[in-house]
C-alpha cells in the first residue's frame, strides 16, 4: 500500500520594507518564512510546498510587527513560528532570539550558547538557512573580529538592520508603511498566484 504525502499548502503575502517587497509565508501553525526580494524559497525550506497568495491573522500581524520594527518602535517579535529544520538548525534559530536588540554576538558565542563550542561553521550554515530573517535576528551574528559575514538579504541590508537597531537611520529610508493596503501594495518577487515550489 502506498501512502501519498500531502503537499503543504502555505499562504504568502507581500510586505513592504525599506529593502523592497519581502514575502511572508505562513502555515496554519505560524510564520514559516520571510523571504527577501531575490530570495530562493528552497533556502528557507519551502521546497515541495504550495504557495498561494492570500492573507491570514498571522500574516497581518507579521506585516504589522515588521512595520513597527522598521519604524524603530519594536525591539522584539511576538509571533507564532512554524520552524522546519533539523533539531540542530531549530536550536540555532531559537538561540538567535536570545541576542538582545541592538547587540551582536559572534558565531562562536552562538555555538557556545548551544553547548557546542566547536560547531561554529555548523552554526553559520544553520543561520544561512534561517527561514524567518529579522524575526529571528541572524543579522545580529558577526564574525570573530566583528566583521559582517553572509546574510540572505545581503551584507548591505545586514549593516542597515544593525544601524537601525543602533539608532542610526540608513540614508534613503522613508517612514515605515502603515495599514494593510500600504503594507500589501507591492507584489512579491517570483511568487504569485498558486504555485508549487520545486
Amino acid at each position: 500500500m502506498t501512502t501519498l504525502m500531502a503537499t503543504p499548502l502555505l499562504t504568502s503575502c507581500p510586505v513592504k520594507s525599506p529593502f523592497g517587497s519581502l514575502t511572508a509565508v505562513a502555515s496554519d501553525a505560524g510564520v514559516r518564512a520571510i523571504l527577501w526580494p531575490a530570495d530562493d524559497p528552497a533556502r528557507a525550506g519551502l521546497t515541495g510546498s504550495t504557495l498561494r497568495d492570500g492573507t491570514s491573522d498571522v500574516l497581518d500581524e507579521t506585516a504589522r510587527q515588521l512595520a513597527d520594527y522598521f519604524a524603530g518602535s519594536r525591539t522584539a517579535f511576538d509571533l507564532p513560528l512554524d520552524l522546519r529544520g533539523t533539531p540542530f538548525q531549530v536550536a540555532a534559530w531559537q538561540a538567535l532570539d536570545e541576542i538582545p536588540y541592538g547587540e551582536t554576538r559572534t558565531y562562536a558565542e552562538q555555538a557556545a550558547l548551544l553547548g557546542r563550542p566547536a560547531a561554529v561553521r555548523a552554526v553559520g550554515a544553520a543561520n544561512g538557512r534561517n527561514p524567518v530573517s529579522i524575526v529571528l535576528p541572524c543579522h545580529r551574528v558577526v564574525g570573530s573580529g566583528g566583521e559582517l559575514r553572509g546574510f540572505a538579504g545581503g551584507l548591505e541590508v545586514k549593516q542597515a538592520l544593525l544601524d537601525l537597531e543602533r539608532g542610526a537611520q540608513a540614508s534613503g529610508w522613508s517612514r515605515a508603511p502603515t495599514g494593510p493596503d500600504e503594507l500589501r501594495s507591492a507584489r512579491p518577487v517570483a511568487l504569485g498566484g498558486e504555485s508549487a515550489v520545486p
